[in-house]
């Protein structure tokens, strides 16, 4: 799932917002959260490392994964020691957290299923023909008291 975390700081009131949202699905990007604080906390955090920022930056509501919270820390260090930067957007993709995992890809783009399904990859039109030679269609006489008839 692909994140966005965006960072805004409002200097005059001394508050930081970090706003979370999410794509649920291929292009469509919905709001997760919103939380304040404070901005001079946030600052003193992010000078005192890693534990004390995400330490601060965890909530019940907001609570991100350990390699989430480090990619935030690292991302916004120098945004917090730029006093003229008011926007930081990080993004994030969860698939991140395994690293060592490739994404599952076809050698040959062009596989036809029919290859795939055949198993000797000769398919003889005695072969179907002997498969549907018997007659499937049910029959039903008056006596029948299934419940298929009715």
């Amino acid at each position: 799932m692909k994140q966005k975390i965006r960072f805004e700081k409002n200097i005059k009131d001394g508050i930081l917002t970090i706003m979370e949202s999410s794509e649920v699905d291929p292009g469509v990007v919905q709001p997760l959260l919103e939380e304040e604080y404070s901005l001079e906390e946030m600052v003193q955090a992010s000078k005192d490392g890693v534990e004390a920022f995400i330490a601060l930056m965890r909530r019940s509501s907001f609570f991100p994964a350990r390699d989430l919270a480090e990619k935030l820390f690292n991302n916004t260090k120098e945004f917090f020691t730029d006093a003229g930067a008011e926007k930081l957007v990080i993004e994030y993709n969860d698939t991140e957290a395994f690293p060592g995992e490739e994404d599952f890809r076809l050698e040959d783009d062009d596989v036809e299923l029919d290859a795939i399904l055949d198993e000797d990859g000769d398919t003889k039109e005695d072969e179907m023909k002997e498969i549907d030679s018997d007659d499937d269609t049910p029959k039903f006489t008056p006596e029948d008291t299934s419940e298929h008839e009715n």
